[in-house]
């Protein structure tokens, strides 16, 4: 409990600080005006890109649960049954993933989504080795993803990228690095994982000697848990090659849609002069640089780093509306329904006990 207040206080301290500090001296009743003429099909159509952004990860986890149930070629889809109560149903994997972005957005480096995914996958009676395959799929495709698409846009688009981006072009650089990282460390784990624990050990070493940490026999594990967890992953992707190339056409898609959302905002906002590529380019960019920050919902830096990224393609009096927009469709709003969602399996959960 402590540690939830804990979260909660500093995600409500860094969204007041950030919101006070990019509305502060600013024409408020100006921006509400701009805000309130957004059109309302590209508002609909944004909200709409924010919420398949979360349903594309909930429709992932059902399309693999379900295809781990497969018993035979003849047999239809196998799906858990907890009582009378059906569990793994798309609609119920896609409030494992509105609850996953919950979680994640009010932790440092989104970090608290998946261990509550599993816990509430595990209430309903699906199968824990099954769930953690599932979400270590879907969790190692959506950084491959990301860092295929953060090297593909340095390498043809590296010069552009550095004049846009300006003083922001070295934060792109460090969280494209942190996430290229993150992927070698996972993919390690998942092809190599003797020489990860061999590692890890000695790592480990060397942080006892300097007194960093205390002996512990429960590290490694977990070092060992969480290689063998990766090892089941791929020795499941490498019997279904269909599923993993699946997944990744639709993590593509996911990633494509959140900077599209920006583009829906622009059009809806009348502004006109800019392309989609560059409005995506640079959203993507965005997205990229903060996404391994310890700060909850990366918020602060990304507010900061739109405003001065955006600035030359909004219209001044566009610009602050445009982010309000854009961020409150693609977090706050999608946090918000994250919230009701967890609060209503918290209250089921509750009761069934």
């Amino acid at each position: 409990m402590k540690k939830k207040i804990l979260q909660t206080v500093l995600f409500l301290g860094i969204m007041f600080l950030t919101f006070y500090t990019l509305l502060h001296g600013q024409n408020l009743s100006e921006i509400y005006q701009a805000v309130k003429n957004m059109s309302v099909p590209y508002l609909i159509a944004a909200a709409g890109l924010a919420l398949f952004f979360v349903c594309a990860e909930g429709s992932m986890i059902w399309y693999l649960l379900t295809s781990m149930r497969k018993k035979t070629d003849s047999q239809t889809t196998v799906l858990c049954v907890v009582g009378k109560e059906k569990v793994c149903s798309l609609w119920r994997c896609i409030q494992y993933s509105f609850i996953g972005f919950f979680y994640s957005g009010i932790t440092p480096s989104a970090t608290g989504g998946q261990p509550v995914q599993l816990y509430y996958m595990n209430k309903d009676g699906n199968k824990g080795s099954d769930c953690t395959i599932v979400l270590m799929t879907v969790a190692v495709i959506y950084k491959i993803v990301l860092v295929v698409l953060g090297a593909g846009m340095l390498l043809f688009c590296g010069g552009a990228l550095k004049t846009e981006l300006q003083s922001f072009f070295p934060l792109y650089l460090l969280g494209l690095a942190l996430n290229t990282v993150a992927v070698a460390v996972v993919l390690a784990a998942m092809l190599f994982p003797q020489w990860m624990i061999v590692v890890w050990a000695w790592v480990e070493k060397q942080f006892i000697r300097l007194d960093i940490w205390k002996a512990n026999p429960q590290r490694m594990d977990k070092v060992q848990t969480f290689t063998g967890n990766y090892r089941n992953a791929v020795d499941w992707l490498k019997q279904h090659p269909g599923k993993l190339i699946v997944v990744i056409a639709v993590t593509f898609l996911q990633r494509c849609s959140v900077f599209l959302l920006t583009y829906m905002v622009y059009l809806g906002l009348g502004q006109a002069g800019t392309s989609i590529q560059e409005v995506v380019l640079l959203q993507a960019s965005v997205y990229i640089a903060v996404d391994m920050l310890p700060l909850p919902g990366a918020q602060g830096i990304t507010e900061l780093m739109y405003r001065s990224v955006f600035a030359p393609v909004f219209s001044k009096g566009s610009l602050i509306p445009s982010m309000l927009i854009s961020r409150g469709l693609n977090f706050y709003f999608l946090l918000l329904a994250g919230a009701g969602v967890t609060a209503a399996n918290h209250f089921l959960v509750k009761k069934k006990i």
